[in-house]
Formats: C-alpha cells, structure tokens, sequence
C-alpha cells in the first residue's frame, strides 16, 4: 500500500482546525490510514477537567472502530500549524493497539514504525500469554 503523507499532514491539519481547545488553546489533528485505504481523522476535545480531556488519536481511533473497525497503516498528527507532533504514551499505547507493531508513525525526527516509538509494548499477547 503507497502511502501519502502529504495528504495525512494535509487531513489532520484541517481538522485541527475543528478541535475543542478552550483552555490550552492547543489544537491538535491526527489523520490515519487504514489497511482497506479509508482515510480516518481525529482532533483533540478539551474538558474543564483536564484529565478526562480526548486527544485527537483517541478520536481516530473511536473514529476506526465506528466505522467498521480495520488496522492502522499509517497516521500523522500535527499541530496548527501542521508540523508535526509526538503522540502522548497514552496515543502511542492506543496507536500500537490498532495498528500493530508495523504501523508508521510520522514523527518530529521523521517517519518511524511503531516499535521504535514505543519499544517493549504491552499488548493483548501480554495479557494472554501470561
């Protein structure tokens, strides 16, 4: 599968433009490619109480499964001015969940497959195997 970052990049930051950022004034936008070719996206809604806060990955990901489930293949976030962003442990945990070891990861140090942004996951497998 080809993947365009330049349309990933372009996807998450138009709808960084749609996140909910009353209090960080930080919008954030994540757009996802899936292993059938659908284009996913996400951005981040903020909360009076920070902790319960959804970053933009959770909503692709709540976006993926909505929409028929599938894996990652690839994913960017970027902020508002579409440069890009390293997800939080918690996206990167979720990112791994549904995309696999293999999934790429466009990073501020370049484009990086999931097990070298999150070396040593815990999985399912773990949960499983033990």
């Amino acid at each position: 599968m080809t993947i365009d970052w330049d349309a990933l990049r372009t996807a998450a930051h138009q709808v960084s433009r749609r996140a909910y950022v009353p209090y960080s004034h930080f919008p954030v936008g994540v757009a996802g490619l899936v292993d059938d070719g659908r284009l996913l996206v996400g951005c981040n809604v903020e909360n009076a109480g920070y902790g319960v806060t959804l970053c933009a990955e959770c909503g692709l990901v709540s976006s993926l499964h909505a929409t028929g489930g599938g894996r990652l293949v690839a994913v960017a976030c970027v902020d508002r001015a579409g440069a890009p962003l390293m997800p939080c442990g918690r996206c990167r945990q979720l990112l791994w969940e549904n995309g696999g070891p293999d999934c790429l990861l466009a990073t501020p140090s370049g484009i990086k497959p999931m097990t070298e942004v999150l070396p040593d996951a815990f999985d399912a497998t773990d949960l499983r195997d033990r």
